[in-house]
């Protein structure tokens, strides 16, 4: 073993995917196995996108491995600055985030991150002072895991950090959210008057409906420029954002009182689209 493998192994603890019973070891280049393991993740893994934010290569590999020998997508930033792009444009559905990173200190990724992405967030992290632990779980961050660590743990909690947020999403959006004047149903897929008595109802195409569903559901919050693309066009139409802005002013004509100056259906230039309640 040389000196980088023994301190990577002091950093990491147990960090090579242990073989589950019946089953031989996962050697460190093979990827993603036909079957899930008994630690796999919640819901279908292969579903389920991994943001690791480290700045250490032999530490991201060895958690690179863990996490697509159990199935789950994985995309890697070494950088602050890198790690909020990627969240932006493939929007992760948890983030492993070390504190020390190279160019922002990771807390603060944490406040950019909490504007817009609801994403878990576990800090792995070297530092183990209480200070910072609460600093880091105060700005937005959902677990603390130090270095070193096991990564049976780190896997556990992740695991349990996934289970939450599914088991919240749609618990704080709204079935029903008020435009203007128009009173938008997501349930019944229904846009209606807005007044008592009102009967009038508006028509949506399926791409606005698309669109409107995504900013509805997280009232308050930006939704970048790309995941809306991906989420209604599909894979391959992150930059077609002339797209967007075409679907975005027809919304905005239909639902808002002034469209030229719009209260709901707000523009975050360079970023994406919020809806304000």
């Amino acid at each position: 073993m040389t000196a980088a493998q023994a301190g990577l192994r002091n950093r990491i603890g147990d960090a090579q995917p242990a073989p589950e019973p019946g089953h031989a070891a996962i050697p460190p280049q093979s990827g993603p196995g036909p079957a899930q393991s008994a630690d796999s993740a919640p819901r279908q893994a292969a579903t389920i996108r991994i943001l690791i934010v480290e700045d250490e290569a032999e530490l991201t590999r060895a958690l690179r491995i863990n996490l697509r020998a159990r199935q789950y997508d994985v995309l890697t930033a070494r950088t602050g600055r890198e790690a909020l792009a990627l969240a932006a444009s493939h929007p992760p559905d948890a983030i492993i985030l070390d504190l020390g990173l190279p160019d922002i200190d990771g807390t603060k990724v944490i406040v950019q991150l909490r504007r817009w992405c609801r994403a878990p967030i576990i800090v792995l992290s070297g530092r183990t002072s209480p200070g910072d632990k609460i600093g880091a779980l105060d700005v937005g961050a959902d677990d603390y895991v130090t270095k070193p660590f096991a990564m049976a743990e780190l896997l556990a909690r992740l695991r349990a950090a996934l289970r939450r947020d599914e088991s919240e999403v749609g618990r704080d959006q709204p079935r029903q959210a008020k435009v203007g004047r128009w009173l938008v149903d997501l349930t019944a897929h229904q846009v209606r008057r807005a007044s008592a008595g009102g009967e009038e109802t508006l028509r949506l195409t399926p791409t606005e409906w698309g669109i409107l569903e995504l900013l509805l559901n997280r009232p308050g919050q930006l939704v970048g420029s790309a995941q809306i693309l991906t989420s209604v066009w599909g894979p391959g139409f992150q930059q077609r954002t002339n797209y967007l802005r075409f679907h975005m002013a027809r919304l905005r004509r239909k639902l808002e009182d002034n469209p030229a100056r719009p209260r709901h259906l707000l523009t975050e230039p360079g970023m994406g689209y919020r809806y304000q309640p």
